[in-house]
C-alpha cells in the first residue's frame, strides 16, 4: 500500500489556563549557538484510540505549568536570548492514514521512513509564528500512531523533553498534576564579565563543505552479547563499564578503521554529559533546560586501530572522570579569563570528529498517554556532514542495544559493518 498522509486539522493548543506574561532570560548554555536548532524525533506508538485528541487536551494541561514552553524567542536590547512569556501556544497538526503500522514494519527500516509527512510541516507565513515546540499526531489505520515531534533546543535538553512529554502522559493518563513540577532556574550559571558577550547571540559555525554523503546504518545488539562483553571488560580490567562505553568505543574506532585515515591524522569522539548533579547544590528536581557539557577525546589513528576495543573504553572512562574538575573551569569562566584556553562549545563540527548520543536514558521511551510506552523512538539527522551516531533501545519487544549512525560514506559502509560486527555486534 502507498503510503499517505492526510493533514487534517493545524491549531496552535494554548495553555488551559491564564499563564504569567513576562519575559524570561535562558542560561549561558540554553543560548549556546548550538542550542538554535531543532531536535526531531518520531515516537512510534502500536495503540492509542483518538490519541490526537487525547494528547492534545493533555498538552493544553501541560503548558499551564510549563508556560515558557507555549512562549516564543526573542532578542534581548544587549542581544541575549530570552523567551517571550506569550502563551501563543504549541503548534499542533492532527493527521492520519490509511496504512497499518504493520505495513510498514513500524518504521524499522530508517531508509523508507517518510519523516516528512510523519513531522509537521512548514507553517504558513501568514500565521507569523515561530513555535518553540511543534507536534504531529498520525493516527493509523490499525490503531497505533506516531507522534512527530520538533523541539527548539534553547528551551530543553534531552532529559528536560523527555520530562514534559511524561507531563503529557500523565495528565492524558488522568493525573491532576504531574509527578515532578517543572523548574525554570535558569540561573545557575555565574554572569560572564561585563566585556564579554559570551552569552550574546550568535551564528552556528559554519558546516564542513561536504562532498561526501555520510550513509545511514541500525546495529542491533542483543544484550546478552552486551553482558558478555562488560563482563569480560571486567575480568581484564578489574573494573566495570557502560553499554553506552562499549559500543561508543566499538563504534568510533571501527569508523577509524573503515575509512582509512593517515596513520598520523588526528581524529576526535565527542559526547555531552549530564551535569545536573555536579552543581553544588545540585540542580533542582523538574529543571528541564540544558545542562550538559562537551567530554572530548583526542587520538591518533595509529593508536586507536592499534587499540583493543577496552584501551578505547578505557580512554573514554579517563575523559568522563576528567569532567568535574573541566566542568567547573568553564563554569568558572576560564576560557572567558585566558583568551588561550579554548570554548569547549565552541569546537566546529568536522569530518574527524564522531559526535555520539546516549539516548536510552532520557526517559522518552518510558512515556505512556494511557495505551503503553513507545515501540521505537527515531532520532532524525539533518547534517548529512556531520558524523553522528545515537545509542538507544532496540523496539519492543525485543531488549538490546541499537546503534543508529550516519558516520562513513557508502562505500565504506559494509567495511565499517564488519569490523562493527567482529567487535560488538
Amino acid at each position: 500500500m502507498e503510503f499517505s498522509v492526510i493533514r487534517s486539522k493545524r491549531s496552535l493548543v494554548r495553555p488551559a489556563e491564564q499563564t504569567p506574561s513576562i519575559t524570561l532570560d535562558l542560561s549561558i548554555v540554553d543560548r549556546l549557538p548550538a542550542m538554535t536548532y531543532n531536535v526531531e524525533t518520531l515516537h512510534v506508538f502500536k495503540h492509542g484510540p483518538q490519541a490526537a485528541t487525547v494528547i492534545r487536551q493533555a498538552l493544553s494541561k501541560a503548558l499551564v505549568p510549563y508556560y515558557p514552553l507555549a512562549g516564543r524567542q526573542k532578542e534581548s536590547s544587549q542581544g541575549y536570548l530570552q523567551v517571550e512569556c506569550t502563551g501563543d501556544g504549541v503548534w499542533f497538526i492532527e493527521a492520519s492514514t490509511g496504512c497499518t503500522l504493520g505495513s510498514v514494519n513500524n518504521f524499522d527500516n530508517f531508509d523508507s521512513i517518510p519523516y516528512a509527512d510523519l513531522l509537521p510541516d512548514q507553517i504558513p507565513e501568514t500565521e507569523s509564528i515561530d513555535p518553540l515546540v511543534k507536534m504531529q499526531v498520525t493516527e493509523f489505520a490499525c490503531g497505533g500512531f506516531v507522534i512527530g515531534l520538533i523541539f527548539c533546543h534553547c528551551i530543553c535538553d534531552g532529559l528536560g523533553a523527555a520530562q514534559f512529554l511524561n507531563a503529557i502522559g500523565e495528565l492524558a493518563r488522568g493525573l491532576e498534576n504531574p509527578s515532578i513540577a517543572p523548574v525554570w532556574h535558569r540561573d545557575f550559571f555565574p554572569p560572564p564579565p561585563e566585556h564579554s558577550n559570551a552569552t550574546a547571540m550568535k551564528s552556528l559555525p559554519p558546516l564542513p563543505v561536504a562532498n561526501y554523503k555520510l550513509k545511514h546504518e541500525n546495529i542491533d545488539i542483543p544484550f546478552d552479547k552486551i553482558h558478555k562483553l562488560k563482563q569480560e571488560f571486567h575480568e581484564v580490567t578489574g573494573q566495570s563499564c557502560s553499554a553506552f562505553e562499549i559500543v561508543a568505543a566499538g563504534c568510533w574506532r571501527s569508523r577509524i578503521q573503515a575509512i582509512e585515515f593517515k596513520e598520523s591524522t588526528q581524529v576526535k569522539l565527542v559526547f555531552f554529559a549530564n551535569c545536573r548533579h555536579l552543581l553544588d547544590p545540585p540542580l533542582p528536581k523538574g529543571f528541564y533546560g540544558n545542562c550538559f557539557f562537551p567530554v572530548k577525546i583526542t587520538a591518533s589513528c595509529e593508536s586507536l586501530t592499534r587499540a583493543s576495543l577496552f584501551d578505547v573504553v578505557k580512554m573514554i572512562q579517563e575523559a568522563k572522570a576528567k569532567l568535574p574538575l573541566e566542568f567547573f573551569k568553564y563554569f568558572n569562566g576560564d576560557h572567558l579569563k585566558d583568551g588561550s584556553v579554548e570554548d569547549p562549545f565552541a569546537s566546529p563540527p568536522s569530518f574527524n570528529t564522531l559526535f555520539i548520543s546516549e539516548w536510552a536514558r532520557l526517559g522518552l521511551n518510558k512515556v505512556d498517554y494511557g495505551w503503553g510506552p513507545p515501540v521505537d523512538i527515531i532520532p532524525i539527522h539533518s547534517f548529512s556532514s556531520i558524523p553522528v551516531a545515537f545509542v538507544g533501545s532496540l523496539p519492543l519487544p525485543k531488549e538490546g542495544v541499537r546503534l543508529i549512525t550516519w558516520c562513513v560514506e557508502e562505500a565504506r559502509s559494509q567495511t565499517f559493518l564488519d569490523y562493527m560486527t567482529k567487535l560488538i555486534a
